[in-house]
């Protein structure tokens, strides 16, 4: 099928997409979510007069969500199907530039953002994009010629991208790589649009001009003087397209980027059948979240009337009226010792009122799956009870964790893709495999077309408690003399808990070293002994037992005088 290239066409594919998300109401349950989560649960209502308390059962649950999931740290690794040694030193070259590209892209933060979008909203998307700065390196040469730039040959920089900003060519389609095209949509100033336009040599750019926000787009308080960008990428023969354009301009002409995966990563908290779009843990609960404002907000409306007691006066025995004032004189048509006045208190609210109200609001979480445990809200007098029951209540979340697992797995097959087109030669920090000590070395990207790569996402908890957990562990192993070796143990241990680290391991290696001369020393002395020579006697010194480790056996003590 023939790709739409022109500014018309790709206008009305966009326009066919924006007439999907009205149709089922995406814009409106969007901001209906959005609104809910930050607590403006009152908007639209009618109501001057009324109290409107905001008792967020929503956002406090979905916060727990999402921290829940992100607790973990989640760490990638790339390894080549091929199992040729001259792919040893490639895979830890991207592995090492995975690790950058997250922390330079600031991935972990965005995964955040990501993660609460898919769970207020529904979806989540991730967009990159490479900036090429000073230009790919092909040969040493012109690495060279980086280096005096003070240049990288360019980032993969990262994006979030709003689900009413990005469009599939088959909505009925979740699968981001089946998708015939993707569009995503901006809203950026005209004059940097203009100059984005003329900088790509595109015709019409002073063509360019305001226009109003399309549903979906618009936002209070927007500025004046912006128009909608659509960037579309579509594929063609094995490799992806891209190019942007307004209603009738275009602002970056086609351009072959050479990719064999969209850069786009996408998440749906809950997937809904025949739709690219999914179900936040918002939608569902809002009327759960009317109610309990609704009864509490009429609840409050009671004791502001009812709760104080009414004052009740005969008007015929004080025609001044009643005055309540300390010390203050009121006159009376008659004798002041007769009842002229009683105090009147109306019935008492009902107490189901407030049951109902906690009931509401601890079946909404428990459905949810937000436990009191799961949340703290219990007295920590059984400490295992409530670890085990925070473990079970966690299960629930078990589907959207394994979700954001394959969101970041995406990710990473992302940055594979984009560094084996956009990054060329670059020199790369790599570690000697015999020794440790890390060396700069010059890497062509290039050769990750020619590998087959494959991903194993590896999962760890990063939180406090656990790495406390595995200290203990360790400084066991060390105790009972399963971990022989000091140098193990303190590599062991995980990085920030023991200051300087790396010289300490140097030290060590440095002793191990000045008393491997004196074992050989030894083996001569031995022999004059009568005793037998023993193969590896030269090392002994260096596998002498630690302090809390086993003890060498009697005759070997024996051997060396011990």
């Amino acid at each position: 099928m023939r790709a739409k290239k022109t500014p018309k066409e790709i206008w009305d594919e966009y326009t066919t997409g924006n007439a999907y998300n009205t149709g089922i109401n995406l814009y409106e349950t969007v901001k209906q979510n959005e609104n809910f989560f930050v607590g403006r649960q009152w908007e639209g209502v009618n109501a001057p007069d009324l109290d409107k308390p905001v008792m967020n059962v929503l956002k406090r649950v979905i916060s727990y969500f999402i921290a829940t999931i992100v607790s973990d740290d989640v760490t990638a690794k790339a390894g080549a199907f091929t199992r040729n040694p001259k792919y040893n030193t490639l895979m830890q070259a991207v592995n090492n530039s995975v690790d950058e590209v997250i922390e330079t892209t600031a991935l972990k933060a965005k995964n955040r953002e990501v993660l609460r979008n898919a769970a207020v909203d529904g979806d989540g998307c991730m967009h990159f994009y490479f900036d090429a700065k000073n230009g790919i390196a092909t040969d040493v040469e012109s690495l060279t010629a980086l280096e005096e730039k003070e240049g990288t040959g360019g980032d993969i920089v990262a994006e979030v991208i709003e689900n009413t900003n990005i469009m599939f060519g088959n909505p009925q389609l979740c699968e981001v790589e089946k998708q015939p095209y993707i569009l995503l949509v901006y809203r950026r100033q005209v004059e940097a649009v203009r100059e984005q336009a003329q900088a790509n040599g595109a015709e019409n750019a002073n063509g360019i001009t305001p226009d109003e926000a399309p549903e979906g787009l618009t936002s209070e308080g927007e500025a004046k003087g912006k128009v909608t960008v659509v960037r579309k990428y579509w594929k063609e023969n094995g490799t992806v397209h891209c190019m942007e354009v307004t209603q009738n301009a275009v602002v970056m002409p086609e351009k072959d980027l050479g990719y064999k995966l969209y850069p786009v990563a996408y998440i749906s908290w809950d997937k809904v059948k025949n739709s690219y779009h999914g179900q936040a843990a918002v939608t569902g609960l809002i009327p759960n979240q009317i109610f309990i404002n609704k009864l509490f907000a009429m609840a409050m409306e009671h004791m502001k009337h009812h709760a104080f007691p009414t004052v009740v006066y005969n008007k015929q025995m004080l025609p001044g009226g009643w005055n309540n004032r300390v010390g203050a004189a009121m006159g009376t048509l008659g004798n002041p010792n007769e009842a002229i006045a009683s105090s009147f208190r109306p019935a008492d609210m009902s107490a189901q009122v407030l049951q109902m109200i906690h009931a509401s609001i601890d079946i909404t979480r428990d459905t949810m799956g937000a436990s009191d445990a799961a949340l703290g809200n219990v007295r920590p007098d059984n400490t295992s009870a409530i670890i085990a029951t925070q473990k079970a209540s966690g299960m629930p979340l078990e589907l959207q964790r394994m979700e954001f697992y394959r969101f970041v797995e995406d990710c990473i097959r992302v940055f594979l893709d984009m560094m084996a087109v956009n990054y060329g030669l670059r020199k790369v920090w790599l570690a000697n495999p015999e020794t440790g000590k890390e060396k700069e070395e010059t890497v062509d990207f290039d050769t990750l077309k020619e590998v087959r790569t494959k991903l194993n996402i590896d999962v760890g908890a990063s939180t406090y408690w656990s790495e406390l957990m595995q200290i203990n562990t360790i400084d066991n192993l060390y105790a009972m003399g399963i971990i022989a070796d000091p140098a193990l143990y303190i590599e062991s241990v995980p990085k920030g808990y023991i200051p300087n680290r790396n010289k300490i391991l140097e030290a060590l290696e440095k002793s191990k070293d000045a008393m491997l001369p004196m074992g050989e020393a030894m083996l001569p002395s031995m022999g004059e002994a009568g005793l037998p020579p023993m193969e590896g006697m030269g090392a002994l010194p260096q596998q002498m037992p630690i302090q809390g480790g086993q003890a060498l056996p009697p005759e070997l003590m024996a051997m060396l005088g011990g």
